[in-house]
């Protein structure tokens, strides 16, 4: 039957402006996945569903502008419209049954005006209406913001829409009040043709954020010790989760209401440090700093309007929305019961998704190296054993010292300094090193802490071995099914790098290494042998720790280091990105990321001009081989023919002086004959004068 009566609605045509921005866009997503008239039926219990849909009979068909023209069309929406003017948009809103417009947050003066011209214009043509449309404004609790308490004697007792006529707009949304008094007003006329909602939204949160947002990102990004509350903090702060919002649209358009205005607020009443303190809790530090309100102006983000919102002191409560509506609430009780769940939709919108690294390899590879650029690159936590331990020592002295200062309870101090003590008895009993549970228990609550598990790690050179690693990443559920070692999803690395090089490398790498550094980091040449050489044994077993990744179907990668001309690691790093892909945390600053290509443009110079002096230096000495031995042939050349002119004039004298003695002297006077004679053919007289005077002798 359910089915049935929800076939019976058919499709209606809505338009929303702005569908590109964070509220219009919640808004028209969450209605292209209602079923018209849905609102009417009893809640699911699973609430409203958030996945996209395609378009079918019977849901809401979404049109719209956009503020970007570059954008692409969003996919929940049939029609989209740019740059279009006035005369232009008005056959667009005549084609649709219901008419949103959305002045709730960051509304410009001309938005304003437009939301006015929009319900202007509809009521101008009126007439030609063939059925009634609906007109809905979503504008802010800001137009609340200076009303006096209900009761002045228990300023608690929240205000209600009761208290329409006593309602006192803050000095900024002046405009906004304007906004809703015409749209009041036009729709009173023939609400049987037009008929027209206010909606007061208040601060609105959840599916990525965006008032809120400077908040979760400081708290996210860790790099205050304390998240700023601007003021004193006490004022209460009237909230509605976004999708909430959408859903009293949704009841507004199904439900055709007699009352036309409405507050969309949750139950929440909670302070502004009540909410800053919460999302650091949860994303952060954990603590809050209240400072002067002029502060926010100096963040660069925060606007005036955003300021004003944030400071707004309002108890109101929705008494239309609850008594008319059928609200499949998405965050009733508000942000801080509800923190988890807007958490978890501010991480899978904003894709900040945690990055989980580990990197192995002998001593001396270079992985801290390595482990520090990918930190940089990641925006990562570094993990190294002896700094955790260093960590840990550190905090447990401070916080006794702060106890002992400070007069906290006895309790507290005990709890530091059994714990610190603890740590400098194992450390005595074992030859100034932690016991293996105690460096187990450190490493595990240093992967469970809030910023590795929302933004990563890359753990540098550790676990060292099989056991280790079950240690660490052991899971405490137990999985007597499963095949493969339990271990914690949550902290386990998804990225397993082996740096590999040759004995040989690695020894001159550390015979290069200044003397200082060479000194702590232990690699005088007996240590460091005596390292490499424990290093290679521990990896020629049967169960490895890289062998320990391999079971759980997370496989290493190997990357050979042996570069010499490679100081930076930029081969090792390009591999790793490459791998890795993109950050999944905030990009880096303007500055950052201009500080970072001018480092990349210095380190490919360089890299070149080692490559070239490499390849100039390979060259001359290419050359000066060629050079000696061309000399040293041409040397022998010059031996070999002094020994053949030796060889042809040794056996040229017999010859020779067979000829001087017997042949030269009868030839030349045969010759000198022949010039005498001067005979036509000298040959034949020089031969009978021979045969002649041989004939003669």
């Amino acid at each position: 039957m359910a089915n049935e009566k929800k076939g019976s609605y058919r499709t209606k045509r809505v338009f929303v402006n702005n569908i590109d921005t964070y509220s219009s866009k919640c808004i028209a997503k969450f209605l292209s996945t209602c079923m018209v008239g849905g609102s009417l039926e009893e809640a699911d219990e699973d609430g409203p569903v958030e996945d996209e849909q395609t378009l079918q009979d019977g849901t809401f068909q979404i049109v719209g502008t956009t503020s970007n023209n570059e954008g692409e069309k969003p996919s929940f929406a049939l029609e989209c419209y740019t740059s279009q003017k006035r005369d232009q948009l008005l056959p667009s809103l005549l084609e649709c049954d219901v008419v949103v417009y959305n002045i709730s947050e960051h509304a410009t003066a001309e938005l304003i005006d437009e939301a006015i011209w929009a319900i202007s214009a509809l009521h101008s043509d009126i007439e030609s209406f063939a059925s009634q449309k609906i007109f809905i404004l979503i504008s802010s609790v800001m137009t609340w913001a200076m009303s006096k308490p209900a009761d002045p004697n228990d300023p608690e007792i929240p205000l209600t829409e009761d208290d329409y006529r006593r309602k006192r707009h803050h000095p900024n949304f002046k405009e906004h009040t304007n906004a809703e008094k015409t749209v009041l007003k036009l729709g009173k006329t023939k609400k049987s043709k037009l008929s027209s909602y206010v909606v007061a939204a208040g601060v609105q949160y959840g599916m990525g954020e965006n008032l809120l947002h400077y908040f979760f990102k400081t708290s996210w990004l860790g790099e205050f010790a304390q998240v700023p509350v601007f003021g004193p903090g006490t004022n209460v702060i009237p909230t509605i989760h976004v999708n909430d919002l959408a859903g009293v649209i949704q009841n507004v358009i199904d439900h055709k209401p007699k009352i036309h205005y409405f507050l969309a607020v949750d139950d929440s009443n909670n302070t502004f440090e009540d909410i800053v303190k919460i999302i650091s809790f949860v994303l952060g530090p954990g603590k809050i700093k209240k400072v002067p309100k002029e502060e926010a102006y100096l963040t660069n983000v925060l606007t005036t309007a955003d300021v004003d919102y944030l400071s707004v002191n309002l108890r109101i409560e929705p008494t239309f929305l609850k008594e008319t509506f059928n609200l499949r609430w998405v965050s009733e009780a508000g942000i801080i019961d509800n923190i988890n769940r807007v958490v978890e939709e501010y991480k899978l919108l904003r894709l900040l998704l945690p990055i989980r690294i580990c990197l192995l390899g002998p001593p001396a590879v270079g992985k801290s190296t390595v482990a520090e650029k990918l930190c940089k690159h990641y925006k990562l936590h570094h993990i190294n054993l002896k700094e955790i331990i260093d960590e840990n020592m550190h905090h447990l002295e401070e916080a006794v010292n702060v106890a002992e200062q400070e007069g906290e309870s006895e309790e507290a101090l005990s709890n530091a300094q059994d714990q610190l003590d603890s740590l400098k008895d194992s450390m005595e009993q074992n030859g100034g090193r932690l016991s293996n549970g105690l460096v187990y228990r450190m490493m595990r609550d240093k992967l469970n802490s809030t910023p590795c598990r929302n933004h990563g790690f890359v753990l540098d050179g550790f676990p060292k071995s099989y056991d280790q690693a079950k240690e660490i990443f052991y899971d405490d559920l137990d999985h007597p099914r499963s095949k493969m070692p339990a271990y914690n999803k949550k902290i386990i690395p998804e990225f397993i790098f082996s740096l590999e090089a040759s004995d040989d490398f690695l020894k001159e790498r550390v015979q290069n290494l200044p003397e200082s550094v060479a000194e702590k980091m232990h690699y005088s040449k007996d240590e460091y042998l005596t390292r490499l050489k424990k290093f290679r044994k521990a990896n020629v077993e049967d169960e490895t720790v890289l062998n320990y990744f391999d079971e759980l179907e997370i496989h290493p990668e190997h990357i050979e280091v042996n570069n010499a001309i490679d100081p930076e690691y930029g081969d090792v790093m390009d591999k790793i990105t490459r791998l890795v892909g993109r950050p999944r945390n905030y990009g880096p600053t303007p500055e950052e990321r201009e500080e970072m290509e001018r480092k990349s443009v210095e380190e490919t110079a360089q890299r070149l001009v080692l490559e070239t002096a490499e390849w100039k230096r390979r060259e001359a000495e290419t050359a000066a081989k060629m050079a000696t031995q061309l000399e040293e042939w041409n040397r022998h050349v010059t031996e070999v023919k002094r020994q053949e002119h030796e060889l042809l004039e040794a056996r040229s004298a017999p010859l020779r002086n067979y000829l001087m003695n017997y042949v030269m002297p009868s030839l030349t006077e045969g010759m000198m004959e022949c010039c005498k004679a001067q005979p036509d053919d000298p040959v034949d007289f020089l031969a009978e004068y021979l045969l002649r005077n041989n004939s003669q002798d």
